[in-house]
């Protein structure tokens, strides 16, 4: 009995440094008890000062995902393995943080003139899939967040469905930040001033796997002028990282015989990742 109540007072102990660490909403995973302490005030992600409030919620979940090595020598308490994994959760947390303040300041091209909101992207800054799409579009450009309108309600259930996924559980960003008016594709200048700001993203978020969705985002960040029907069906990298290219939730909703094709799309990023091709059914 007594090694019981030492397990479970080391597990509130442990708790409570990463809610002083990280905030509940972006220390405790999903499932997980909080213990008896208070969470001090998170800290907020910086802004500028013309920022708008409702830009004030968009918040960069996390979700633990330690791995330690496999042919590292086996620990003598769980504290060696988790220390350095929150070491570098916080450093890619606060490193993203201070690119979204960057980015939500950015005047490079002419799209800042005409935004309400830069959208910078969100998800687990930690997660094993990003899914990149082409700019944000009017409701995005409204609320600050990607994919919220038709089409992101789309690819939300694209993720479950096709993935056993939710959103807090993949990073999404765009190719461009800003939103060009009337939908159009973004021009080459707007793509070059932009493009930087999303290679960090995944510089930092360090994915296994990129999705690219839509051709404007696949030829851009891949550097291809092929099609998008030929490049879906080829094997990409970016920088070492596998890259699967599909049809953008938006013109599935125009075009929905191609969504047996996306369907098989991601059960390669399935694959890449490890995971069943098709998830489970939920109970």
């Amino acid at each position: 009995m007594a090694d019981s109540g030492n397990s479970m007072r080391n597990l509130e102990r442990h708790l409570e440094q990463w809610l002083i660490a990280y905030g509940s909403d972006l220390a405790i995973p999903a499932g997980t008890a909080v213990p008896r302490a208070e969470p001090e005030p998170r800290e907020a992600v910086p802004a500028t000062t013309a920022e708008p409030a409702a830009e004030q919620h968009v918040e960069i979940p996390t979700i633990t995902r330690a791995q330690p090595a496999t042919n590292a020598p086996r620990p003598s308490s769980d504290s060696q393995v988790e220390e350095p994994a929150q070491a570098n959760q916080s450093h890619t947390v606060t490193s993203l943080r201070a690119l979204r303040a960057e980015v939500l300041a950015c005047t490079k091209c002419k799209l800042h003139s005409g935004r309400q909101n830069a959208v910078f992207g969100e998800g687990d800054p930690t997660a094993r899939v990003m899914f990149i799409g082409e700019a944000p579009g009017a409701s995005e450009d409204e609320s600050g967040r990607p994919f919220v309108g038709p089409a992101g309600q789309l690819l939300d259930r694209i993720l479950e469905a096709a993935m056993g996924l939710r959103r807090p559980e993949v990073f999404i960003a765009n190719l461009n930040k800003c939103w060009p008016s009337s939908n159009r594709a973004p021009d080459a200048e707007e793509v070059a001033a932009c493009l930087p700001y999303l290679e960090q993203q995944i510089q930092l978020v360090q994915p296994e796997v990129l999705v690219c969705l839509g051709r404007t985002a696949a030829q851009n960040l891949l550097g291809s002028t092929e099609s998008l029907a030929s490049m879906r069906i080829q094997d990409h990298f970016y920088n070492g990282v596998p890259v699967i290219v599909t049809w953008h939730p938006a013109y599935l909703l125009r075009e929905p015989s191609k969504k047996r094709e996306t369907w098989d799309d991601i059960k390669r990023v399935n694959q890449l990742l490890g995971r069943p091709e098709v998830p489970p059914p939920k109970r």
